[in-house]
């Protein structure tokens, strides 16, 4: 099947009253898991590439990006490129004429002013190559990141941040944190409803791994759209791989990689059903 564009699923998911899951992928075992689960589910996902995936891969995008899309063309799910927490603009350029439709860029480092410019900046660039942009916001000045713990966006900066820089969708801090391994955190519902009423674009929770399932389920009752995970792929990958190798004599990378890959998909389904899953309205 032909690669599906990201913002053609975002827009979709808006339509039915669902969110988008989207999956950071590190290797192509990772992208193999991810497709796999889609089929199973029929449900649509997203691959995101991050930066730091790139520098794992020593710097080599295009490569990764052609090995993705060569995998999800050979199956029918319907599967977007993404480019996550993108800093670094040569990277967007590099990205130009693959299979990427969207990007993620990060200016939340910045100071609020300096990160409208730096976001509106690409945002014009990746328009002109008809990609679907997204930005994050924490708060203003914040030292850690947007999604470091105790860290919230006001939506009145939000709907500012949003109509300033031209995005199309904007991840925003209510109370997840990057890198959890337990899903521990408590969003803030009524602060996501506030930001959804103040944002004319489809809001983001980043780090979402470390939501909890029915707090997922809510996060898209409250307004969240696209739910970004990473962390809670690798923890069953790595767990199974811990598994494959406690036997003393395997040596070949498939024997701990096939399960591994296994691992992920299985997880990766019942994350894509529990994004998918509509509230039940409340009697």
């Amino acid at each position: 099947m032909t690669l599906a564009h990201t913002g053609e699923l975002m827009r979709d998911a808006v339509g039915s009253g669902v969110g988008l899951a989207a999956f950071n992928v590190i290797s192509l075992e990772h992208g193999e898991a991810i497709i796999e689960a889609a089929e199973q589910t029929e449900l649509p996902a997203v691959l995101q590439i991050s930066e730091n995936c790139i520098k794992f891969h020593r710097g080599r995008l295009k490569p990764l990006v052609s090995g993705l899309a060569a995998l999800a063309e050979s199956s029918h799910a319907r599967v977007s490129l993404h480019l996550d927490h993108i800093e670094d603009e040569r990277i967007l350029r590099e990205a130009a004429g693959t299979a990427i439709t969207s990007v993620m860029f990060d200016g939340s480092r910045l100071g609020f002013q300096d990160n409208i410019a730096a976001t509106r900046g690409a945002a014009r660039w990746a328009h002109l190559r008809g990609w679907h942009v997204e930005a994050e916001l924490g708060e203003i000045g914040g030292k850690n990141g947007a999604h470091a713990p105790g860290v919230r966006t006001d939506p009145v900066e939000a709907a500012r941040f949003a109509a300033d820089t031209g995005v199309d969708s904007l991840a925003v801090a209510v109370g997840s944190s990057h890198a959890m391994t337990a899903q521990t955190a408590r969003l803030d519902h009524d602060l996501i409803a506030r930001i959804k009423n103040a944002v004319a674009v489809p809001l983001v929770l980043h780090g979402s791994s470390g939501v909890p399932d029915d707090d997922v389920v809510l996060a898209v009752a409250s307004g969240m759209v696209k739910i970004n995970l990473g962390t809670i792929l690798n923890v069953a990958f790595t767990g199974a791989v811990r598994s494959a190798l406690a036997a003393p004599d395997i040596v070949d990378p498939r024997a701990y990689l096939a399960p591994a890959r296994v691992e992920t998909a299985a997880v990766a389904a019942r994350l894509l059903r529990v994004v998918a899953t509509r509230p039940v309205a409340a009697p």
